[in-house]
């Protein structure tokens, strides 16, 4: 089950959050819910490669184009 929580935020944001859940015809629940997913998978995906970068650093994959490469 769903669960809620309170945030504030500045008005200017909220102004915001309310133009975009007009354009996207998206409740702004649904648009907050969205972007902390989004916030959330940037975080697991950055915390992850800080953790993979010393054993690509050691196979020479010092970039993302050497990844591509490498797996392509």
């Amino acid at each position: 089950m769903p669960s809620s929580i309170t945030v504030r935020i500045p008005k200017d944001l909220r102004v915001q959050l309310e133009t975009i859940s007009r354009e996207e015809k998206l409740p702004v629940s649904d648009v907050v819910r969205e972007s902390l997913r989004r916030y959330v998978a940037i975080r697991r995906f950055r915390r992850l490669r800080q953790q993979v970068l010393p054993f690509a650093e050691a196979q020479g994959l010092l970039t993302d184009e050497d990844i591509f490469s490498e797996i392509s």
